[in-house]
């Protein structure tokens, strides 16, 4: 049997590995653009690579239904994952937090042993061959590249991703494949980026970094909550906070919803406490300037543009301000609203959202409804997962299955 693979990343290649364990009898091709095999391995986690997580369930996902992969992380949990990494030599750093990277700390050392595995598998790797066209002739699959056709595939498996991280070579073509074979697609998103807010304050904030509470309203309702840093861009912010909570919100950015962010500078301290605190300081220091008094508060960058958004002048020293202009202070810094209008688009997205509609998909096997020998595993498919080794362990686990069903 003679099995082609489009693209070699996390899915494609644990798609060919397993596979060919089960049946040393598969002739298997696996195709990637890039010069090496596992790009976005290379560049996950700042090349550290963030591989896995200990805890993971489909409450990690969003897409049109994360509950597709109940069965898949079932199958292929983090005990699954880690018998298959010892497997091919590559023992795991295990965080308190659940976050799983190699001991090495190197993504480089991972895609070498994944390298080795496939090799001594003999399993045939076509780095630089873009893909530009997959047909179906009767029972047979054409991979079509730019300078050879590849024929007399009995079955394919699109792993080629999305969109995001261009720069590695990553495109929508497994889209156009999709949909070639009569599947519909769910518009694509950037994941796990940076938002473009309506006001950046001219960049006066840029550089200003903190763990804050940050919550998501959509359309005025209440979405979600995350704790974390959050960093102040010439564009608006970003920082671990905001790319969790991107997903959601680029999501309903993505639905022509209203999205909005309410950033807490201060979690732990309520409103009214925070003004008794800022009147105190304000009456202990009363002959200075109320901007200079609340750099002791928050930073000299925020200071100004807190003023300036209370319409409190630089000038004021702290006795002219009034009780109402030291709660409208403490409110805002409790409650400091940033209205999301765009990110920071696929070439700064760690992910990509949307992709190819899952009830299209067979759940156990990951082989097309609509096309017999068709399988489809990782980012191509509308599931994205959130930041910290899940959006690889779908890729690893999605591959697993689509392994497991090649063999047969």
């Amino acid at each position: 049997m003679k099995i082609a693979i489009i693209g070699a990343g996390a899915s494609g290649i644990m798609a060919a590995i397993t596979a060919k364990r089960l049946n040393r009898n598969l002739e298997i091709d696996v195709f990637d653009a890039n010069k090496s095999i596992g790009k976005k391995i290379l560049a996950s986690g700042n090349g550290r690579c963030n591989i896995s997580n200990t805890s993971i369930s489909s409450k990690n996902y969003i897409g049109e239904n994360p509950e597709f992969l109940n069965f898949t992380l079932k199958e292929f949990d983090f005990k699954a994952f880690e018998k298959f990494c010892k497997s091919i030599g590559l023992l795991l750093d295990i965080k308190e937090n659940g976050k799983v990277y190699p001991l090495s700390n190197e993504a480089k050392s991972v895609t070498n042993l994944l390298f080795l595995a496939l090799e001594e598998l003999g399993i045939n790797i076509f780095c630089e061959h873009f893909v530009q066209d997959l047909e179906k002739i009767e029972d047979k699959f054409v991979v079509k590249t730019a300078e050879i056709e590849y024929k007399s595939y009995d079955k394919v498996v699109i792993t080629s991703g999305l969109g995001a991280a261009p720069q590695l070579n990553s495109s929508e073509i497994g889209l156009d494949f999709a949909s070639k074979f009569g599947h519909s697609i769910n518009p694509t998103y950037p994941s796990l980026v940076g938002l473009q807010t309506q006001n950046s304050y001219k960049g006066k904030l840029q550089g200003v970094k903190k763990e804050c509470n940050v919550s998501l309203y959509v359309n005025g309702s209440f979405e979600q909550e995350i704790f974390g840093d959050v960093l102040f861009t010439s564009y608006g912010v970003s920082g671990f906070a905001i790319l969790d909570i991107s997903q959601r919100a680029v999501l309903s950015l993505s639905q022509f919803f209203d999205v909005e962010l309410r950033i807490n500078f201060f979690p732990k301290v309520n409103a009214n406490d925070l003004a008794n605190q800022i009147q105190t300081l304000f009456k202990n220091l009363e002959n200075q300037k109320a901007v200079d008094i609340l750099t002791g508060l928050v930073s000299n960058k925020i200071a100004p543009v807190l003023l300036d958004i209370c319409k409190i002048p630089l000038e004021t020293k702290a006795y002219d301000l009034n009780t109402k202009q030291i709660k409208a202070l403490a409110y805002q810094l409790n409650s400091w609203k940033l209205k999301v209008i765009d990110t920071q688009g696929f070439s700064h997205a760690e992910a990509s959202g949307g992709g190819v509609r899952t009830i299209e998909i067979d759940n156990k096997t990951y082989e097309s409804k609509l096309c017999k020998n068709l399988y489809f595993a990782g980012e191509v498919l509308d599931i994205v997962g959130n930041r910290g080794g899940y959006n690889l362990h779908f890729a690893w686990a999605s591959g697993y299955l689509v392994g497991k069903k090649l063999s047969n």
